[in-house]
């Protein structure tokens, strides 16, 4: 009798191409339990960066904050640039209880979510209007729970999906992420304005908002709960008990860097690494406050950003993926830079018309179309990056983190750029910004850097 992988003549099949794999197979890799469970993960962990971020910019002007300050807001992201330092011990230690609960994974991820619902609840508490300072310091709180969730959901991803399921996992993590943040900016100003319409003043309205947003927190806590440490986990704990806490903590880090460093054109890749968003992470550093500033209502905004933002931005990470099978990875990141580079004209122009539903909608459209486009790209070069499964997880939070440095530190002075030239000729500004990582990925590419990372892997 023939084994199902062999031939008539007993030998072995060769492996599916992707163009024989039917949509019906395709379908059921996206239904696996393991990859369901990281798409809810992902959604936990996509929805609190807008709560400190372009929410909280809403909040802040409509709270009478000077723009200036607002800008300076993205400051408060410095957690999710500098999470590598923490990464190790996140991969080291123990949480006590929760580790011997519930597992090595696992219990840091209820541990980070249940400080993350915390932190939210205190910035829920804050009035930026009587105190900004506060509020920019309870932001800094949720940033830092989040940035911990985020190092240990990666963790979970990477460990828990077979190879069969990587390439479905990070399409649906990329989504999830998405649409989290999607709920967080539009689905929070709906809940806002809707509290307004019921009676509240203003300020109770952002508070019980907020309240909401902590407790859809609990969607990533019932799906640790329900999920099961990953094999790869449980091994690397067996592994290294006979080591000292310290002596865990140490290999993961020294190890991670050591290996990134020791590779031909390191420090070059880590500074693409920082720019390649950089053109994406100016722009929506200011486009929540550009669109009130023009007239636009927050209803407006919401309204657009939850529908057809939500679809383009769907439609635009299953592009990414296809974009990112289809092409080479250097390919890949040439059609990503360049799309959500030319995309910020879109916002250059609604400047120009001003208030017209359909020119938002379009922009609106743009930039979440080809930033989902980047953003999948750009996580399977990442992904690629960490070839060593001895450091994924703290090499990942470092590139993740570097990745975070155009969002948090070049983008901080934004405000003052839109306010000293004005809207119009900023977003234009915003294209420029792209070309230094472009420049980097033309000497990249001629230096054979993409040649060396071998298969791309999540």
């Amino acid at each position: 009798m023939t084994a199902p992988d062999a031939t008539s003549d007993g030998s072995a099949k060769p492996a599916p191409t992707p163009s024989a794999i039917s949509w019906r197979d395709s379908l059921a890799v996206y239904l696996q339990p393991r990859v369901l469970i990281v798409l809810l993960l992902g959604f936990s962990s996509g929805l609190p960066l807008a709560l400190s971020g372009s929410t909280l910019q809403i909040w802040m002007r409509e709270s009478g904050v000077d723009l200036g300050a607002i800008g300076l807001l993205a400051l408060v992201g410095t957690p999710y640039t500098l999470k590598f330092l923490w990464a190790p011990l996140v991969d080291a230690l123990h949480v006590p209880l929760f580790t011997h609960i519930f597992g090595r994974r696992r219990g840091w991820l209820l541990f980070s979510q249940l400080l993350l619902i915390a932190a939210i609840l205190v910035l829920a508490m804050a009035d930026p209007a009587r105190s900004p300072a506060f509020a920019a310091l309870a932001a800094l709180l949720v940033a830092t729970t989040s940035s911990t969730q985020d190092i240990v959901v990666d963790a979970f991803r990477v460990e828990s999906l077979p190879e069969s399921e990587q390439a479905a996992g990070m399409a649906s993590y990329v989504a999830a992420y998405r649409i989290g943040m999607l709920v967080s900016t539009a689905g929070a100003l709906f809940i806002v304005s809707g509290f307004e319409s019921a009676g509240l003043a203003r300020p109770s309205a952002w508070m019980w908002g907020y309240v909401v947003m902590a407790a859809l927190i609990l969607i990533g806590t019932i799906t640790a709960l329900a999920a099961t440490e990953p094999a790869q986990s449980s091994g690397a704990e067996a592994a290294t008990q006979a080591q000292t806490a310290l002596q865990r903590v140490l290999h993961a880090a020294l190890g991670a860097f050591s290996e990134f460093l020791s590779r031909k054109d390191a420090f070059a890749a880590l500074a693409f690494v920082v720019l390649f968003k950089f053109t994406d992470a100016f722009s929506g550093t200011m486009t929540a406050p550009f669109v009130i500033d023009i007239g636009f209502s927050k209803v407006d905004y919401a309204a657009i950003v939850k529908g057809v933002g939500l679809a383009a931005t769907l439609i635009g990470g299953f592009a990414g993926g296809f974009v990112a099978r289809r092409y080479s990875l250097a390919s890949s990141l040439w059609i990503g830079g360049v799309l959500q580079a030319i995309a910020n004209l879109s916002f250059s122009w609604l400047a120009h018309v001003g208030i017209n539903q359909w020119a938002l909608a379009l922009a609106i459209t743009a930039e979440n179309f080809t930033s989902a486009i980047g953003t999948v790209i750009f996580v399977a070069y990442l992904s690629a990056l960490c070839r060593n499964p001895l450091h994924t997880a703290t090499q990942y939070a470092l590139l993740t983190a570097l990745a975070a440095v155009g969002r948090t530190y070049l983008s901080s002075g934004a405000g003052y750029v839109a306010k000293a030239v004005g809207w119009q000729v900023f977003f234009v500004i915003c294209v420029l910004v792209a070309i230094p990582s472009l420049i980097l990925l033309t000497w990249l590419q001629r230096r054979g850097h993409f040649d060396e990372l071998g298969p791309v892997r999540v």
